[in-house]
């Protein structure tokens, strides 16, 4: 590989990680804590639709990113 498509993968990758940080962190807990109790944690609820919009793009982005960082450790860094 060509030290530019090492360079473009790892823009790529990194990319990757800081959207699977961000889609991750958009996820509305599973849990309901305390919130279960009164009642409240139906209220911040999100619609099933966007809830698996979510989870396709966090799986999609997670497995581009074990890619990419398996084809990075195959071929290095351009150094």
């Amino acid at each position: 590989m060509t030290p530019q498509t090492l360079q473009i993968i790892q823009i790529i990758w990194a990319l990757c990680a800081f959207l699977t940080i961000v889609f991750v962190l958009l996820h509305s807990p599973k849990g309901d804590g305390l919130g279960g109790i009164g009642g409240q944690s139906q209220m911040f609820t999100s619609t099933k639709s966007a809830e698996n919009a979510l989870n396709r793009i966090t799986w999609a982005l997670a497995i581009t990113f074990i890619s990419f960082t398996a084809i990075l450790a195959k071929f290095g860094s351009p150094t």
